[in-house]
């Protein structure tokens, strides 16, 4: 860590990485805390590269939109490299510039992308096409990677879920949906409980007689590839329904690099207790990092949340 923080003083760079590492640790669970370590952080360490780029990443699960975006800038343009695409596209999705996303996905630094990051970036790019009304464009975005690749990775079903769900495709979106709750071993996505909010729309339909049940469905999902195998049956009774909250609308802004003030650095002592506490246990300078900051791309909007 004290490699990233050269050019700072040793106390200057324990107390910045103790406020990045709070901000990864916290960025999950409690993204708005974690959005005061990191702009704590920034007050100091504003110069180096890592501290902007994980300051973006924290302002982007605390759905502060234009900053992630004015600091991942920053963050490529001081340490090169594609830098972090999907998360700025999804950025854009949120300020209401789907086309905007679209265009990220045709930059030069898109072509650097490794092949985890670039499927990202079409899940996002996917939804900004759906957030145009282009459904089929949508649905052909993630075709192009291959549905065979979906099989396996959560995130990428469930946006092809979503998005057949938007076509009006209700059947193969919920086989869809299955799959992805199948593959989610980590719990990225609500899949689960899109199959049960499906499978109790198909329960009422039922018994007032609009419509045969769809447990056949949910037990054996339709085909879609050859070879691509079938979804795995799994139980969708007692799952509790997703709670909905309400999102603030983000404050667009002029996308300018943002800079520290007063306020920022009066909330980063107040929050100066904590860090010395990371600082005590020996979490900063003894070869640790800051915990990755998950990302969790594309739904029907983009946002923080567990889709």
């Amino acid at each position: 860590m004290r490699r990233d923080l050269r050019g700072l003083s040793k106390e200057g760079a324990d107390w910045v990485a103790a406020h990045l590492v709070a901000a990864g640790a916290l960025a999950d669970e409690e993204p708005q805390l974690a959005w005061h370590h990191a702009r704590a952080a920034r007050a100091r360490g504003g110069r180096i590269g890592v501290v902007r780029e994980t300051v973006g990443l924290v302002a982007y699960r605390a759905g502060e939109w234009a900053e992630a975006i004015g600091e991942l800038r920053a963050a490529r343009r001081m340490g090169g490299g594609p830098g972090h695409l999907a998360v700025m596209a999804d950025c854009e999705r949120a300020l209401g510039h789907p086309e905007r996303a679209i265009e990220l996905s045709r930059s030069v630094e898109a072509d650097a992308l490794d092949a985890e990051a670039a499927t990202e970036l079409h899940i996002v790019v996917a939804g900004a096409r759906a957030d145009l009304g282009q459904a089929e464009a949508a649905l052909a975005q993630i075709e192009r990677l291959g549905l065979d690749r979906a099989q396996t990775h959560p995130r990428l079903a469930y946006a092809y879920a979503d998005l057949l769900l938007t076509a009006g495709r209700r059947d193969d979106a919920l086989g869809w949906f299955i799959r992805s709750a199948n593959a989610d071993l980590e719990e990225e996505t609500d899949a689960l409980e899109r199959v049960a909010e499906l499978g109790d729309e198909d329960s009422a339909q039922d018994e007032q007689g609009e419509a045969p049940s769809s447990v056949d469905v949910l037990a054996n999902p339709p085909a879609v590839a050859a070879g691509s195998g079938g979804a795995q049956e799994i139980q969708t009774t007692d799952v509790a329904e997703p709670e909905v909250t309400d999102v603030a609308e983000p404050e667009v802004t002029d996308g300018t690099e943002p800079e520290a003030t007063d306020d920022e650095v009066v909330d980063a002592e107040a929050i100066d207790a904590d860090v010395d506490d990371t600082i005590r246990t020996g979490t900063v300078g003894s070869g640790g990092g800051v915990p990755a900051i998950p990302t969790v791309l594309f739904s029907d909007e983009p946002q923080t949340g567990d889709r």
